[in-house]
């Protein structure tokens, strides 16, 4: 991956990354937003300590880890990328409820023209702003968007620690055993 000086990163600042959708999809990953490397890439969950590469590819999701770079290799395995809020900022702590909540009104309207099987919110903080839903966990939500089912995922930064790229992996795979039964039993074997 290229370096960026800081002064390329802060150019970054509020730049938009274009999602990575099409109909139909199994499940649309939604990041909280972007941050300035992936804005500067325009590559989803591009910095190097971000788990969502690794993780994807240990719950079984692809058959191989891919690269930032392979984000449109995504498409193929009927999943997507897109965010809650979509302006570039260097921490999530920069982004107003209100972003939230907007963010979580475009993101309905989206998921309702895309109608993927499942929406995966990565982030149980972005996705309880999102939606005003204070006590959501991480797991199967009780909200549907049309027919589209919600989980929420553990935050795959490297600073969410207390969830290690073991554990994420058994809570995405969850999410995959359900996506590929097409269940709404959600309590399956999650082994890859």
């Amino acid at each position: 991956m290229a370096r960026f000086t800081q002064a390329e990163l802060e150019a970054a600042r509020d730049r938009l990354l274009p999602d990575v959708v099409a109909d139909g999809l199994r499940v649309l990953f939604c990041g909280i937003n972007p941050g300035l490397l992936s804005a500067a890439t325009g590559h989803h969950f591009a910095r190097p300590g971000n788990r969502f590469w690794p993780v994807l590819h240990l719950s079984g999701f692809t058959p191989r880890r891919l690269d930032p770079a392979e984000q449109r290799e995504l498409l193929s395995y009927g999943l997507g990328i897109t965010n809650v809020v979509a302006r570039a900022t260097a921490r999530a702590d920069e982004l107003s409820p209100e972003e939230y909540r907007e963010g979580g009104r475009t993101l309905a309207l989206k998921t309702a023209r895309l109608r993927p099987q499942w929406l995966a919110v990565v982030g149980v903080t972005a996705y309880r702003a999102a939606f005003g839903d204070r006590k959501a966990r991480v797991g199967p939500q009780e909200r549907l968007i049309g027919d589209t089912r919600v989980w929420v995922l553990p935050n795959p930064s490297g600073l969410n620690a207390h969830w290690t790229a073991r554990t994420m992996a058994e809570e995405y795979a969850r999410l995959r055993v359900a996506a590929e039964d097409g269940a709404r039993d959600v309590t399956a074997d999650p082994s890859p």
